[in-house]
This record gives structure tokens, sequence and C-alpha cells, in this order.
């Protein structure tokens, strides 16, 4: 089991986001864990800070969901992606264009988030949110996923 504490953000009484840190491009982030998100996506603007641009493939799908299904969406392949112990090679994830999510998060919590963890880690890995504890759970990895430090 490896197991990574959660920081529980108030939204001004008008509920409560997750949140985890992750590394990417061997830097520290925080993300927000989403149960309702289907994919994982990471925000375009903070990752062409760390890419070619020539490296984001356009995507054939259009996103659905953040207030839109009308936003183009990006492929990106990240060699490495960690949250916690649970190191991920040859992440392929979405890439969208997070900026007005990133304002609201400046507003309320002063930083920018580099995007949101969604289903298809939390779903694979067999996520386990205990919101008593504050912490994320993975109960599922194998030798290939899963490097102990």
């Amino acid at each position: 089991m490896i197991n990574i504490p959660l920081e529980i953000l108030n939204l001004n009484d008008d509920g409560f986001h997750l949140l985890v840190e992750v590394v990417v491009f061997h830097k520290r982030f925080r993300a927000v864990v989403d149960t309702g998100a289907s994919r994982t996506v990471l925000d375009k603007n903070t990752v062409e800070e760390y890419i070619d641009k020539e490296t984001l493939l356009l995507s054939d799908k259009l996103s659905t969901g953040l207030g839109t299904n009308t936003m183009e969406s990006y492929i990106l392949t990240i060699p490495q992606f960690e949250i916690g112990e649970l190191k991920i090679q040859n992440f392929e994830t979405a890439v969208l264009d997070l900026s007005s999510i990133n304002q609201a998060y400046q507003q309320v919590y002063s930083e920018a988030v580099i995007g949101v963890i969604g289903g298809d880690i939390l779903m694979e890995y067999g996520a386990i949110i205990d919101y008593s504890t504050k912490v994320l759970s993975f109960s599922i990895y194998d030798q290939h996923h899963f490097n102990k430090l």
C-alpha cells in the first residue's frame, strides 16, 4: 500500500478540493484529485515551460467538461510521473488550457496547480481516499510502476 498525504482545500465554505503533490519534469507541483474526471489532465501553459511545443500532439478528440466541449486537447507522454512513491513510467496524459481554473485557484489558494489527477490513475492503481486521515492510498502496483525510495 502506498500512502500519500492529501491537502484539503476549503473553497470559502463552498466545498472542498483535494490536493496532492506530484513530481513532473523533475519538479514538484500540486494537482487536484478529481474522482469525477475520466482522465488525468495537465495545464498546457505550465507544460510548455518544460517541453518543446512540438512534443505536444494535437488530439482528434475535443474535451468535454470544464464548462465546454470545444476545447482543443493535446496528448503528451511524460517519461516519469510521480505521486508519492508511485512512479508511472511513460505516462500518457491529456493536456488542456487550464488557465481559467488556475486563476480561480490562485485567488483562493495563492498557487496554481499543474492539473487534475483523474480516473485513469485512480482506477488503475486502486485509489482509496480517506478524508478523516487526509490520505490518498494506492492499493495496486507492481514492480514496473513502483520503486521503493
